[in-house]
């Protein structure tokens, strides 16, 4: 656009100038544009932008931008309208050699080299994820498993319940109205291959019960969220605060550990999928941390030698802390190459 007003101006120019021609001696230039043509309190200069056009351009500066022309007929050094390019600077100043006319001062934008420090550029993270994760089940210490409180009954006799059903309560410690719990139901404990020790257990989330006042020992919730099925005696805890701001990070120290669960007692696990590794506060892992997962080498027999060889690891994947414990942590696959099965290493050689 910018470059077929440019050639619209310069055939009006072009048509003043014959007449100029004929008549040179007896013509003389339009009046001149002082500076009380521009409009006050200009910042410049003025970066052409992509799609720019010379009237935009002259209502940027004049009070009426009809006096563009009058500028272009005092600045015939202007002549190939290509050279105006978005990222181009354009000031108008007065000459110092004569009265207070203006001119058009054009600077063409040159590469700058800026140093600065190599930063790593995260891939953009789908945080629906996480929310999903972090919302449907948690990680926690074996001696948490009997929780805070469990459900009783409901108003109606029900056995199962869903979002805002009315429930009666049995809390094992004291709640305040308004406070809210996590309904859980819990997997197997998850024990430690190497030390036979209890590490933790991953519990699944149902839903949220929020407590609505209590009597004689009895207090009463309303559900007011539900993933599945609530029932007589599933046990509550208090409610973890879901949040998507995690920041990824690398460990600056060399970590190993092993996968030591699959949700839902899977065999393998693959991208989005929830894993247990044995890492956890205790090597300084908190929610974000992003590991590597590897593949132990196969042992095969040297054809030449005939002796056992075993091969090198291979990297199969990548994980992010989601929750840490002292001695094991709830992860996420981000990425996988190959399936992910519970014995796989875990290094901190993830891709920086």
């Amino acid at each position: 656009m910018l470059h077929r007003l440019f050639i619209a101006a310069i055939c009006s120019f072009i048509m003043f100038s014959v007449s100029y021609t004929v008549q040179a001696n007896e013509r003389t230039l339009p009046e001149t544009i002082s500076s009380e043509d521009l409009k006050p309190n200009l910042p410049q200069p003025y970066v052409v932008k992509k799609g720019d056009t010379l009237w935009d351009i002259a209502n940027y500066f004049f009070k009426n931008p009809h006096k563009w022309l009058k500028i272009w007929e005092k600045n015939l050094y202007i002549t190939n309208p290509d050279l105006i390019y978005p990222g181009n600077n354009i000031w108008f100043k007065p000459e110092k050699k004569k009265q207070k006319t203006l001119t058009l001062s054009i600077v063409r934008a040159q590469p700058t080299i800026i140093n600065k420090p190599v930063e790593r550029l995260e891939k953009k993270m789908d945080t629906s994820l996480l929310v999903t994760a972090l919302s449907r089940q948690s990680f926690i210490s074996p001696d948490a498993l009997d929780g805070v409180g469990y459900l009783l009954d409901s108003e109606d006799e029900r056995i199962n319940y869903a979002t805002n059903d009315s429930v009666y309560i049995k809390m094992l410690k004291p709640a305040k109205v308004g406070e809210l719990f996590d309904v859980f139901r819990s997997s197997d404990v998850i024990y430690d291959p190497d030390t036979g020790e209890p590490v933790g257990a991953l519990v699944k989330h149902l839903g949220q019960i929020e407590i609505t006042s209590h009597s004689g020992g009895i207090y009463r919730g309303m559900i007011t969220k539900n993933f599945e099925e609530i029932s007589r005696a599933d046990r509550l805890k208090p409610a973890d605060k879901v949040t998507t701001k995690i920041e990824p990070h690398f460990p600056e120290k060399k970590l190993h550990g092993k996968v030591l669960y699959i949700r839902n007692d899977a065999a393998e696990a693959g991208q989005n999928q929830i894993i247990a590794i044995n890492l956890g506060l205790g090597q300084e892992l908190k929610a974000g941390t992003i590991l590597s997962v590897h593949r132990a080498g196969r042992t095969i027999i040297d054809q030449l030698t005939g002796e056992e060889t075993l091969l090198p690891e291979e990297k199969i994947g990548e994980i992010m802390v989601l929750v840490a414990h002292q001695h094991a942590s709830l992860a996420l696959v981000l990425h996988s190459s190959y399936s992910i099965n519970i014995g796989d290493a875990i290094h901190s050689k993830a891709e920086r």
